[in-house]
């Protein structure tokens, strides 16, 4: 098998992205289904999206594998080339009808992410990535002005390396940080104590035993929220729960960005793809807030798909 064409990859990938928009767009999510629990949802567009995406994927390069979200047998990467898809990230926000959805798509090969396309079809902002070719947003230019009535406006589009500040600032530690979570869809048990006794700590004031982070958000997209840290506007991004569908796109994007990806227990440096646990960070911080975030974790965060 001849090594992979990346770019071509990316370019057939961002086309995907942009055609499976439409579905999502169009759709009226009436008919929801729960997986786990009512707040592990699915509706008929996620696997309509899915089955676009897959079909297109197959034809086009049939001798790589596929994962995604609505058809996979189990979340473990193989060695073997493999895109790895998430039809709708943010199926809730979709149902609710809150524009924080994306699609996720990203190639890998030895369990290793080199190319990242993470599109939302609402902003229709374009996250992408080639691995040792940099970070991208591609989004729609803010028009001055309105066109004449009789002229056709035809959107332009921006688009700026990642991250949007550069160089980016220094993350000092935690107190200075904004930072992002979820709740997941484990509602009670190790890994939810483990969350909310986190989410605690992470607020509390330092003088008992606190980080005092400035704010959390819990927006409901992990790949977006990568993107928001390799853009460089959410300084760090704690997560348990995910699957290598949630991840492995916004993962090449935050590396390219300058970020790092680590594990979302303490010591875990060199985390897997579909280790479900991670840490995100944005370029600027620095391993003393990735010890410093570990310090604050009350527990471990213990998957046993994983484990």
């Amino acid at each position: 098998m001849a090594d992979p064409n990346l770019h071509n990859i990316h370019d057939f990938l961002v086309g995907l992205a942009r055609k499976a928009a439409g579905l999502i767009t169009s759709a009226n999510p009436a008919n929801v289904d729960t997986k786990k629990n009512s707040s592990d949802l699915v509706t008929e567009t996620d696997k309509a999206v899915e089955d676009l995406i897959s079909t297109s994927l197959k034809s086009e390069y049939p001798d790589y594998s596929f994962l995604g979200e609505e058809t996979a047998q189990s979340g473990r990467l193989t060695d073997a080339p493999t895109f790895i898809v998430d039809p709708i990230d943010g199926t809730t926000n979709f149902v609710h009808a809150h524009p924080y959805v994306s699609i996720s798509l990203a190639f890998a090969h030895k369990q290793k992410p080199l190319v990242g396309v993470v599109y939302n079809p609402f902003t229709q902002h374009l996250y992408t990535a080639i691995k040792g070719h940099g970070a991208y947003l591609t989004s729609p230019k803010i028009p001055s002005s309105f066109p004449d009535e009789d002229v056709k406006f035809e959107s332009q589009y921006d688009k700026r390396r990642l991250p949007l500040r550069s160089p980016p600032a220094s993350l000092l530690d935690l107190s200075h940080a904004l930072v992002a979570v979820e709740y997941g869809n484990e509602r009670h048990g190790n890994n939810w104590d483990c969350k909310i006794s986190t989410f605690s700590a992470l607020g509390r004031d330092k003088s008992i035993d606190g980080a005092m982070v400035q704010s959390v958000r819990s927006l409901g997209s992990a790949e977006l929220n990568m993107c928001s840290v390799a853009r460089g506007d959410i300084d760090v991004y704690w997560e348990g729960g995910c699957w290598a569908w949630d991840v492995a796109a916004g993962w090449v994007i935050v590396e390219e960005a300058g970020g790092m990806v680590v594990g979302g227990n303490k010591g875990e440096w060199t985390p897997k793809v579909d280790g479900r646990r991670y840490l995100v960070l944005r370029a600027g911080a620095g391993k003393a807030v990735v010890e410093e975030f570990w310090a604050k974790i009350q527990g471990k965060l213990i998957y046993k798909d994983t484990d």
